[in-house]
């Protein structure tokens, strides 16, 4: 979060825009009561506050606008350069950047300055009764691919360059580190941050991806453990080390499915090694219904 009065107003030249993605548009003073007030008696807006010169919006605008593809039409985005909208910006007495208000039937109803990672994002958006929608079939034709997790650490690593002082910047490329392998710089950038962070969310994930990372330093490829899993199906060591794969390669509910199934042949295996790897991996998993399916499905097997 940068506060608009510490720095020089002087703005640079904005990048060349490309395609705007869908259900995103810039807001301006002429249109927003239409485009945004009264739209959003129809579809909540939410309104990102955001200026060229800040570094966390330049991690934390693409975000919004993944959401807003996803949640194809539940919720719109509106974003204003203050910059350009100084006027707009006043109006709603924006004093740092980013900051994010959310207009429903007409009127403000919630908003936060700063950045957030997408999981509060969407537990911000979920208390207002704001869930993914469907896609239009034209929509799902047209769906864009997740975002290249190598080009995601290279513009992590900008925006905290561009703002080193901004720790949930280094959160989240901590968790982008590891989704490319690179456990050892992730945990050396964790271990930097100060202790206060420790009970942050995604400092608990990547500690937990930290922890399945190293359980795989000397495991098989995965093949190798499907294999001992198919001549034998109580090979509980193989399915752990197999869900703590699929966990670390993006593969939620495989890895869950594996830990599931070791808590129902063994649950006392390893000194309660079934349970614990669920709980572990609940911290892991970004796909809330995921996590709240499998936790259901971990107690009536406990309970």
């Amino acid at each position: 979060m940068i506060r608009l009065d510490a720095l020089n107003r002087t703005a640079p030249a904005p990048a060349a825009a490309g395609a705007t993605p869908p259900h995103v548009f810039d807001a301006t003073l002429e249109r927003f009561e239409q485009e945004v007030l009264l739209a959003s008696r129809e579809v909540p807006v939410l309104v990102d506050f955001w200026a060229t010169w800040c570094g966390p919006c330049k991690a934390l605008t693409p975000l919004l606008e993944k959401l807003a593809a996803g949640y194809h039409g539940a919720f719109r985005l509106a974003k204003v350069d203050v910059d350009r909208e100084q006027q707009l910006a006043g109006y709603f007495q924006i004093r740092s950047v980013p900051t994010l208000v959310l207009v429903k039937d007409g009127q403000i109803v919630d908003g936060f300055p700063g950045a957030l990672p997408e999981g509060q994002l969407r537990q911000f958006l979920a208390r207002h009764g704001i869930v993914p929608a469907e896609p239009a079939p034209a929509e799902a034709a047209t769906a864009t691919a997740p975002p290249d997790p190598e080009a995601e650490v290279i513009r992590l690593r900008q925006a905290v360059a561009q703002a080193p002082g901004d720790d949930a910047l280094k959160l989240d490329l901590v968790l982008a580190l590891l989704k490319v392998g690179a456990a050892k710089e992730a945990e050396a950038l964790l271990d930097a941050l100060p202790a206060n962070l420790a009970t942050d969310e995604r400092a608990s994930k990547a500690r937990a991806l930290l922890g399945f990372a190293a359980l795989l330093k000397d495991a098989p490829p995965a093949p190798v453990l499907e294999q001992a899993i198919a001549a034998d199906p109580g090979d509980l060591r193989a399915r752990h080390l197999l869900g703590a794969r699929h966990l670390v390669e993006g593969a939620s509910e495989a890895g869950l499915e594996q830990f599931l199934e070791m808590l129902r042949r063994d649950r006392g295996y390893a000194d309660g090694l079934p349970k614990k790897a669920l709980l572990d991996a609940f911290r892991v998993v970004e796909d809330a219904d995921l996590i709240g399916a499998y936790r259901r499905k971990m107690a009536s097997l406990l309970f």
